[in-house]
């Protein structure tokens, strides 16, 4: 376990992104709940540029961290954040700071969030040339499906990344048949993402050299994003183009739903959780 050496607090981070939100809250809370699109709204320069620099440097090589790759998916991610660079652990928690998940409420609407210490699916994430996301719904509920999952904060910290690049956030306001509508994952770029039924994203295949880093949170609730409950496991689709891919991914969803409505159980146990000592 690495010694939390590190020259940022959670604390102090969070009270940096703190002061950056107060400072928009009234534009995002604008953007984020406009209507007829999935919610979701961004804020560029959220930390000072060194420190998100700092972030960016601190990131683990793509070998260190766990390979995710299959016809849904293609990155590295990682959960266990005592193994990595102290700092990566103190801006992810940073997020879960009380404040933060305040102010997301008044920014969002979304009443009652809770921040997720285990890190279901959540910490880090890393994408380079390859590697893709199809577009997808995320598990409605957390692993012991006691809350649902109600928003995605997405913090990017790669330097100079440019829209050509892929990598990019894509949400699909119109569901999977029609074309989304794209987030650049720039650097220092905080965005967040509703989660519920219709939240339909994505990833676009990196095309370029070089790492796209993301620092994620979810954020959970007793009660739904919306007036009715629901359960789904993460359920993947095909691209418009990918009509073949996409028979094969709603075999592989509806099997899923079922196994886990009927047993309560996973195919195959997560491993994306972050296993703290008692």
């Amino acid at each position: 376990m690495l010694q939390n050496n590190t020259p940022y607090t959670r604390g102090q981070l969070a009270d940096l992104i703190l002061e950056k939100l107060q400072e928009q809250k009234q534009s995002l809370k604008e953007m984020f709940q406009q209507q007829g699109r999935i919610n979701s709204c961004y804020i560029d320069n959220l930390l000072p540029e060194d420190i998100a620099a700092t972030i960016y440097d601190a990131f683990p090589s793509a070998e260190e961290m766990a390979i995710h790759k299959s016809m849904r998916e293609n990155k590295r991610v990682a959960a266990q954040m005592d193994l990595y660079n102290p700092l990566l652990e103190e801006i992810v928690f940073a997020f879960q700071d009380d404040r933060i998940v305040k102010i997301c409420e008044e920014i969002t609407g979304i009443e009652n969030m809770q921040p997720d210490e285990h890190l279901y699916a959540g910490g880090i994430s890393l994408m380079a040339k390859g590697n893709f996301l199809n577009p997808h719904l995320d598990n409605s509920h957390d692993n012991e499906r006691e809350n649902y999952r109600v928003l995605n904060l997405l913090y990017y910290v790669t330097p100079d990344w440019k829209l050509e690049n892929g990598g990019n956030l894509e949400l699909w306001d119109k569901g999977v048949k029609g074309n989304p509508r794209t987030i650049l994952s720039a650097f220092n770029r905080l965005a967040l993402m509703i989660t519920n039924k219709s939240s339909y994203h994505s990833v676009s295949k990196v095309v370029a050299e070089g790492k796209r880093c993301c620092v994620s949170n979810y954020y959970f609730s007793k009660v739904p994003a919306e007036n009715q409950s629901y359960f789904h496991v993460t359920s993947f689709y095909g691209r418009p183009e990918e009509s073949v891919k996409g028979v094969f991914l709603k075999l592989d969803r509806n099997l899923r739903n079922f196994i886990r409505k009927i047993t309560g159980k996973r195919i195959v146990e997560t491993k994306h959780i972050y296993k703290k000592d008692k």
